[in-house]
C-alpha cells in the first residue's frame, strides 16, 4: 500500500478546529518543522496539542502559540517560550504539565491499550492534585491516565512507501511513542526511499503505525541554544 502523500495540505486536510494532535520532538530536535508550518498556514484552531515541550517562541509549536491556533498544551518543559508564558497567565492558554517520564508512558499506556499505571513520580506535589493514589509496600504512587490523539505528527530521518521509518540518533525522541499512540500517523522524512531498501534491524516505526508519509524539504534543525568553550574555560 502506497502511503506517500504529494504535499502538506494534502497530508492535513482533515485535521480540523478543535483537533487533538501530538507532536514530536525534543526540544527544536527531531520536529515535524513542514507539518506545524503546515498547520499555521491552514490556520485551524482550537488545538490541544500533546509535545514534550512548547518550542522556541518564533519556531516549531511556538509557531502554533503565536497565532494562537493553540487552546490547551500538556508538556513537560515549558520554559523556554515567552509566549506561552504570556499567553497562560492571560487566561488564552490551558496547560497540563506532566513529568517527562510520566509523559511518555501515558503516550506509550494510550499506543499500547492500557488503561493507566500507577508511578511513585509526582506524588505529594502538584502534580497529583486530583489523582488517584495508593500505596504499596510503604511507597506511595499515582495514579496516570494514558494519552491518545486523533493526528500525531512525526518526524523521521527517512523512510518508504509503506510507511516504514529511520530515525537518526537524538532525533527519534517522542517521534516513535506518539506514532502508536493515534488514530492517524503523518509522518514526514528528510528522503523517501524506495520500498525494501530500508534495513529491517533499523526500522524503529512500522509501517503499521503510520498512515501518510511525505518528503520534507529546507530544513532549518535550529539549535535553541549554542555555546562553544573559550580556550580560557578549558584550560
Amino acid at each position: 500500500m502506497n502511503k506517500v502523500i504529494p504535499d502538506l495540505q494534502q497530508a492535513i486536510a482533515d485535521i480540523q478546529d478543535g483537533a487533538t494532535i501530538m507532536i514530536g520532538g525534543f526540544g527544536l530536535c527531531g520536529i515535524p518543522e513542514n507539518l506545524i508550518q503546515a498547520l499555521c498556514d491552514k490556520g485551524v484552531r482550537n488545538l490541544t496539542v500533546i509535545s514534550n515541550n512548547a518550542g522556541a517562541e518564533d519556531f516549531g509549536i511556538g509557531l502554533l502559540l503565536r497565532n494562537q491556533q493553540v487552546k490547551k498544551m500538556i508538556a513537560s518543559y515549558v520554559g523556554e517560550n515567552r509566549t506561552f508564558e504570556e499567553l497562560v497567565r492571560s487566561g488564552k492558554l490551558q496547560i497540563e504539565l506532566s513529568p517527562q517520564g510520566t509523559l511518555v508512558e501515558r503516550i506509550r499506556a494510550g499506543g499500547a491499550g492500557i488503561g493507566g499505571f500507577y508511578t511513585p513520580t509526582g506524588y505529594g506535589t502538584i502534580a497529583a492534585e486530583n489523582k488517584e493514589t495508593r500505596t504499596w509496600n510503604g511507597r506511595h504512587y499515582v495514579l496516570e491516565l494514558p494519552l491518545r490523539a486523533q493526528f500525531a505528527l512525526v518526524k523521521a530521518w527517512r523512510g518508504d512507501a509503506l510507511g516504514n521509518l529511520v530515525y537518526r540518533a537524538t532525533a527519534r525522541n517522542f517521534n516513535p511513542v506518539m506514532a502508536t499512540a493515534a488514530d492517524v500517523t503523518i509522518a514526514e522524512v528528510e528522503e523517501l526511499v524506495e520500498t525494501g531498501s530500508l534495513n529491517p534491524d533499523h526500522v524503529y516505526t512500522p509501517g503499521i503505525y503510520v498512515q501518510r508519509i511525505l518528503q520534507g524539504s529546507h530544513y532549518e534543525k535550529r539549535l535553541q541554544s549554542k555555546r562553544v568553550r573559550s580556550e580560557r574555560e578549558e584550560a
